[in-house]
C-alpha cells in the first residue's frame, strides 16, 4: 500500500492559470498539476533551468485534489505602454521599449484573473519504486522552502501553511485526502471556509483513479519543459466527495 503525502493549498487570492491567449490571462477553477508540482519544486529550490530534476518531479508523483471552495472570480485589469510594432525593430528589454520617444508609445489593456478565498487539498503519491526524492524529503522541504511558496502568482501568497503530512495508513488517494479534510490541522476553520456551499469533489491523474469516476476532463497541464514553459495534455479523473469512503 502506497503511503501519500497530503497538504493545504488555502490563498486568500489564488491564480490557476489557464492556457492564455492575448491580452487575457485567465484561471481555472482549481489547481493545475503543473501548478502544484511547481510549488513542491519550489519548496526543494530546484531552478527553472534544472531539466532533470523538473523531468523527475513531474514522472514520478501522482497527484489528487480535494476542491472544496473554488473561490469568487476576481479580474485585475493592467495598463501599459508599449512601442508600435515594427519590423525594422525588436526590444530586447522592457527598459528598451520605454526609451523609444514618448509619441511612439500605444496603451494596452490587460486582464489577470483571479480567485478569492480558494481552498483546496493536495495529495501526492511516489509512482515507481525509486523516486527522486521520499516524501518525507519533501514534506520536509515544505516545512523549510527553498524559495517563496504563492498560489499562483507572486502577489498571491499562501493563507495557511502547507502544513505537510505522510499518511501511510490510506488505502487510496482519496481517502488520504477525506481523513486530511476531517482531522487534518485545517479542520477547524473548514465550517467557515466551505460557506460557499460549493459541492465538494475529488480530482486526480486518470492513471490509477477508480473505474467509478463520474468524468474523464483533459487538461494541458503536464510539464514537459519548464524553462520554455511547455506542457503536454493530461487526463485528469472526477469523483464525488464521498464516493468509495
Amino acid at each position: 500500500m502506497p503511503a501519500f503525502l497530503t497538504f493545504a493549498l488555502i490563498a486568500p487570492m489564488a491564480s490557476f492559470g489557464a492556457p492564455a491567449v492575448g491580452e487575457r490571462r485567465e484561471s481555472w477553477s482549481r489547481p493545475g498539476r503543473s501548478a502544484v508540482l511547481g510549488l513542491v519544486g519550489a519548496c526543494l529550490g530546484l531552478e527553472r533551468e534544472d531539466d532533470a530534476a523538473q523531468a523527475a518531479l513531474a514522472a514520478d508523483y501522482g497527484l489528487a485534489l480535494l476542491c472544496v471552495a473554488a473561490g469568487k472570480p476576481f479580474a485585475d485589469f493592467h495598463t501599459a505602454e508599449v512601442p508600435s510594432a515594427s519590423r525594422k525593430t525588436r526590444h530586447a528589454t522592457r527598459a528598451e521599449e520605454l526609451a523609444v520617444p514618448k509619441h511612439q508609445l500605444n496603451t494596452i489593456l490587460s486582464r489577470r484573473d483571479y480567485r478569492t478565498g480558494a481552498w483546496h487539498l493536495a495529495a501526492l503519491w511516489a509512482r515507481g519504486a525509486s523516486p527522486r526524492w521520499s516524501l518525507s524529503e519533501l514534506a520536509e522541504a515544505m516545512q523549510a522552502p527553498g524559495f517563496t511558496t504563492y498560489l499562483g502568482r507572486k502577489s498571491c501568497p499562501l493563507g495557511l501553511p502547507l502544513a505537510p503530512r505522510v499518511d501511510e495508513e490510506a488505502p487510496d488517494a482519496p481517502a488520504a485526502l477525506r481523513a486530511r479534510f476531517a482531522t487534518g490541522p485545517e479542520a477547524g476553520f473548514a465550517a467557515w471556509l466551505a460557506l460557499a456551499e460549493e459541492p465538494k469533489f475529488i480530482a486526480m491523474d486518470a492513471e490509477g483513479a477508480p473505474a467509478h469516476a463520474h468524468r474523464i476532463e483533459t487538461r494541458r497541464d503536464q510539464p514537459r519543459l519548464r524553462r520554455a514553459w511547455q506542457f503536454d495534455l493530461r487526463r485528469e479523473a472526477i469523483l464525488g466527495f464521498e464516493e468509495g469512503a
